[in-house]
Order: structure tokens, then C-alpha cells, then sequence
């Protein structure tokens, strides 16, 4: 708390395994959608040694929201808490430091962050299936550390969603642009558009999914956007490092045009979950936002593209000269 943490809570490691059962129902649920859930069954089985998991969280709404950046970037993404430069990856950093002078060791294990904050009784899941914080809504970082160590625990949460939720407000699940919020509290990871932005798996969406993606091009957050509890929580009074310097880069029209070495130097390294070898999914976005436009001064841009050297890049310039008629 001292180091600028809003809360900080401790579960036992073994209340972890309790997130595979979530996964086996979202694939029953989503059975399309099962390999963006295969990855996240690692969460559910920590190592043998594992005793604790530590959770903390932190907020990102003391921050200002690029207003350029709105609507083709995640909020969350502008402020990246997990870069090097950022004040919260200090705030991080130093408390991991203090843990391991205790003596306890950290395992490299990643836990499931929200599962975890909800164990530990730092937040509530809202119908969109994010984390909340009374003060600060959906928009808040979740560090957890899972140690070696039995320690003092807190009180497991048994009721971990929100009342206002309950009272059946559904405001999210309507503004879902890929109707990916079915159903309250669950979420297809197939439709989301965070996922389908960012992931390669099965390359570029199919045409009805694309005119329902919008604009976005790195993450998503039309379901936090619509939540009640999440208006007027940013403050923002302070400027985030870096994010001025790179806002005219991330603009649609440049992504498209990037160069190896911009991608390589400047935006993979802050936009990481596309990644270093995947420039051709953020052209693609990037054909994707400006077809969704409308805007006729992208025209010529977008026939550039329809013979492209990569197939993916040349189809979404194509679908996008048949859609907009051009």
C-alpha cells in the first residue's frame, strides 16, 4: 500500500485449480472458440511447490486518454503497466523486491488475474466478466505472485459479482459490437474483438465479423465503455510516458504504410501481443479500420494494397474495393 497499490490480498495456491472448471464450461458454452481457451488451461495447475499467491491492484485512471488513439486502441493498452518505463512497473518491480528479501521465493508461474483478485477479495466480476474496483471501475491493473511459502491468508471470497450487475443491468452485453458477452458473466474469447485483433490463429475474420470489429485495431473496450460504473472515473491529470511521442505512428493510415524497422523498434516492443513477426496482422487491421471508415480519402490508399505480396493483406484490400465499391 505504501508503494501506491489500492489493495493487497493472499490466497492459498491450491483455490487456483478452480479456474479449469471455468475453462471446461466456456468450451462446452464455445466449442468453436476452444483454441482460444486451450492456452489458458496452464493456469489451472500450479507447480507442486506452490503455497500462496499474492495479489495487488493498481489503477490507470489518474491518466489521460489519448482522444487520437480512442477507439482504435485499448485504454488499457495506452497505459501498458508491464513497460519498463511505466511508474506502475516500478511500483511492481519494487514490491517483488521487497517479497523476495522476506525470503520467500517467486515461482515463475502466471496466475489467473482475475480469478485471483476475486479469491482474494479485491474486486468483483462485472457481466462483462471484468474486474471492479469500487473507486476506480474495470480500469485497474492486476499484479499476482505465486510463492513457495505458506502464508497468512485472507478470507476466499465466495460472492465475487456485483451487486448492480445482479440487479440486471445489461448495458455491455447490448453494446458488444460481435456479440461475444452472450450471457451474463461469460464471454465467448472466439467473438471478442481483443482476441480477434491480436490473435493469428486462424488468420484474418471472416467478412460479417470484420464490419463488426469497427475500427479497433489493438484491443477493445466498448463493454467498459458502456458500464455505468465506469463513468467519469478518469481523472486525467497525468500524462503517461511516451504515449504523446508514438500517437501519430498508431494512427490507421501509418500502420499501413510501416516500415520493418519502425514495427520492429518502436511498436512491437510496446504492442506486444501481436507479435515482432506479425507486421502483416496490423496491416491487415489497419486495411480493416480505414475500409470501416467510410472515408473516401482512404480510397486510392486501399487499392494500393489489393496486390500485395502477402495473401492476407491483398484479400482484405480486395473485400475492402467490393464493400466500399471502389
Amino acid at each position: 500500500m505504501q508503494l501506491g497499490y489500492l489493495g493487497c490480498g493472499i490466497i492459498p495456491a491450491s483455490e487456483l485449480r478452480e479456474y479449469k472448471k471455468y475453462i471446461d464450461e466456456r468450451i462446452k458454452v464455445f466449442p468453436e472458440s476452444k483454441e482460444f481457451y486451450d492456452s489458458l488451461y496452464g493456469m489451472a495447475e500450479p507447480p507442486e511447490n506452490a503455497k500462496s499467491v499474492i495479489v495487488c491492484t493498481q489503477n490507470y485512471t489518474k491518466y489521460r486518454v489519448s482522444e487520437s488513439l480512442s477507439g482504435l486502441i485499448g485504454v488499457s493498452y495506452m497505459f501498458e503497466g508491464r513497460l519498463p518505463f511505466a511508474p506502475d512497473y516500478r511500483t511492481n518491480a519494487e514490491f517483488e523486491g521487497y517479497i523476495q528479501t522476506l525470503g520467500v521465493n517467486i515461482l515463475k508461474f502466471h496466475a489467473p488475474a482475475r480469478l485471483s483478485a476475486a479469491k482474494a477479495g479485491l474486486g468483483k466480476y462485472g457481466r462483462n466478466t471484468f474486474m471492479y474496483d469500487p473507486k476506480h471501475g474495470s480500469y485497474i491493473w492486476i499484479d499476482t505472485w505465486v510463492v513457495d511459502k505458506e502464508l497468512e491468508y485472507d478470507t476466499v471470497a465466495d460472492d465475487v459479482f456485483l451487486s448492480a450487475c445482479s440487479d440486471g443491468c445489461q448495458k455491455c452485453i447490448g453494446a458488444c459490437p460481435t456479440k461475444a458477452l452472450a450471457s451474463s458473466y461469460v464471454i465467448n474469447r472466439g467473438r471478442c474483438i481483443n482476441q480477434l485483433a491480436c490473435y493469428t490463429g486462424n488468420g484474418i475474420p471472416d467478412e460479417d465479423t470484420r464490419v463488426e470489429m469497427g475500427r479497433w485495431l489493438y484491443g477493445c473496450e466498448v463493454c467498459q465503455k458502456a458500464c455505468p460504473m465506469n463513468k467519469d472515473v478518469f481523472t486525467g491529470d497525468e500524462e503517461f510516458p511516451l504515449l504523446a511521442e508514438i500517437e501519430e505512428y498508431m494512427q490507421p493510415e501509418r500502420v499501413l504504410e510501416m516500415d520493418e524497422e519502425t514495427y520492429v523498434n518502436l511498436v512491437s516492443p510496446r504492442f506486444w501481443y501481436i507479435g515482432a513477426e506479425n507486421m502483416w496482422l496490423w496491416k491487415c487491421n489497419a486495411l480493416r479500420s480505414l475500409i470501416n471508415s467510410g472515408d473516401s480519402k482512404y480510397h486510392d490508399l486501399i487499392r494500393k494494397y489489393r496486390n500485395d505480396t502477402d495473401p492476407r493483406i491483398s484479400e482484405m484490400a480486395r473485400w475492402g474495393c467490393v464493400r466500399l465499391g471502389i
